[in-house]
């Protein structure tokens, strides 16, 4: 799989994970497909290819629980830790990131604030940090992610959006 390249790998959803999606959402929802506009998702994140919503676009609107997927693949236990929140992907195979910007983060807007919430290994939250993206996004984010996995406890730390809770992307913990 593809991925943006900065201090830390920015992983979208696995494109398994999308095809399940694609049929049915993780609040067991059947997938709803239609073609962006300026009223209904154009600009909003892409969790498949971590780029922005362009019109026209088939594109859907799907509950995904992160934590949960990480969680069934690794035989963690989350348990109230699980959720699960609103993410835009596109309604067919995308082929996911093209690699963007090389040097950024996806969604890396300056002014923009953004939650890294840490998980360890069992999947229970173990610390977060609020990060008003800065003009120097990359070194913001590779900064706040230091932070996080300057803790051995922190497995993992998904990215969400503050005005919206939504998830935006996932990093693991180096290898």
């Amino acid at each position: 799989m593809d991925t943006i390249r900065t201090a830390y790998t920015a992983l979208p959803i696995p494109p398994e994970v999308l095809a399940e999606l694609r049929l049915r959402d993780d609040a067991g929802r059947p997938c709803h497909a239609y073609a962006a506009t300026e009223e209904s998702g154009v600009g909003s994140p892409l969790r498949c290819c971590l780029r922005a919503v362009a019109p026209g676009e088939r594109i859907a609107l799907v509950a995904y629980a992160p934590l949960r997927r990480w969680a069934a693949a690794s035989g963690a236990e989350p348990g109230a830790y699980d959720e699960q929140g609103p993410v835009f992907v596109h309604a067919e195979e995308c082929g996911g990131p093209d690699g963007g910007e090389p040097g950024r983060y996806p969604f890396d807007r300056p002014g923009a604030l953004r939650t890294l919430r840490r998980y360890d290994a069992a999947g229970r939250i173990v610390g977060g940090r609020l990060l008003e993206i800065p003009a120097a996004a990359t070194q913001g984010f590779d900064r706040a992610l230091d932070e996080a996995f300057a803790d051995p406890d922190v497995a993992l730390v998904h990215v969400r959006a503050v005005e919206y809770g939504c998830f935006q992307f996932e990093v693991r913990r180096p290898n």
